[in-house]
């Protein structure tokens, strides 16, 4: 790649999104060789160590050389926010550009990657920590779901966002309305849409029976490489359930087991359910976002790698160096 941004142009950035089990590991990989690019993981669960299977994580041996960034910087009892991936997502962007690469975004949380490809600007709107424990005891004498119930009468896009296990972001959802009598949705539709980098979006889409089928396989190999016993081991090691890392799907299912609330076979139904709700999610926030050109990974796959390039190319305007070194 030509290295030849200077104070007048915007850093490139290379984004690849889409639902959970939808190809974007396999994918990106064979674009990061192509396009010289480094990695960084848009998934706000695969910064923490020890969360491997239940994060279907990458693991060191399929990287093929390329550098993943993001990925296990944190214990799993650290409260990881999208204002820190924000800021880390920028210093590695002026390092990576800096040397000659190429910026590669890879994953599936929304609102993360959004932050970074837009600029959001998150104000402090402050704390009020007797409001807070008011939802949480809320949510233990009435339940999960009275509580999203209540974010749901008041901002219906966060609630539709936010599963009804995530207390702690339904809580924080809450709070920023209580603290400013603006809604969290309302806040990030006020943002400006406007990328500080020249950017090319790239999006994974998939026929929804073929991405259920395949998200309930992934659950099945999740299962058969140990999840029981990744989770069992991240509470024998301290983990709260409550902490951020254990709001993240495969964890809060297998933690009922494991506490005695359900049978192995329905935490299992559980999170093949809760995934493919959370793939809907998914799906529904990228659909409103602009410039995303979409790529539909049910069809052939070498073709899709193809389109892609040619997508980069256009976007890059040929100022990139494309090394083609895959066999058709």
């Amino acid at each position: 790649m030509s290295a030849d941004n200077n104070l007048n142009t915007k850093p490139r950035l290379l984004v690849l999104i889409g639902p959970t089990a939808a190809g974007k590991t396999r994918m990106s990989l064979e674009i990061a060789k192509s396009w010289n690019a480094e990695i960084i993981s848009g998934d706000s669960m695969q910064v923490y160590r020890g969360m491997d299977i239940g994060t279907a994580k990458i693991k060191e041996e399929e990287r093929e050389g390329i550098p993943h960034h993001l990925i296990d910087i944190c214990d799993p009892d650290y409260p990881f926010s999208v204002a820190e991936f924000q800021d880390r997502c920028a210093d590695l962007i002026r390092d990576i550009t800096s040397r000659g690469k190429l910026p590669f975004i890879v994953g599936g949380t929304g609102l993360y990657v959004e932050s970074v490809a837009y600029g959001y600007e998150f104000a402090d709107s402050g704390s009020d920590e007797a409001f807070r424990e008011e939802q949480a005891n809320y949510a233990l004498s009435h339940g999960a779901e009275a509580l999203h119930a209540r974010l749901r009468a008041v901002d219906p896009e966060s609630a539709g966002r936010l599963h009804p296990h995530d207390q702690r972001r339904i809580i924080r959802a809450l709070e920023v309305l209580h603290l400013t009598g603006i809604t969290h949705s309302a806040q990030l539709e006020g943002q400006k849409r406007i990328s500080p980098y020249e950017l090319c979006f790239l999006g994974l889409t998939m026929d929804r029976a073929m991405l259920y089928a395949r998200i309930n396989e992934r659950v099945d190999a999740m299962i058969a490489d140990g999840l029981v016993d990744e989770m069992r081991g991240l509470l024998q090691q301290g983990v709260k359930p409550g902490a951020v890392s254990m709001q993240g799907l495969g964890y809060k299912e297998i933690a009922l087991y494991l506490e005695g609330h359900l049978s192995l076979e329905e935490a299992i139904v559980l999170l093949k359910r809760d995934t493919r709700r959370y793939a809907k999610r998914q799906l529904s926030w990228f659909r409103r976002m602009k410039d995303i050109h979409w790529i539909d990974s049910s069809e052939n796959f070498h073709k899709n790698l193809l389109a892609i390039h040619d997508i980069i190319a256009g976007k890059f305007r040929g100022e990139l160096e494309y090394t083609s070194n895959q066999s058709f």
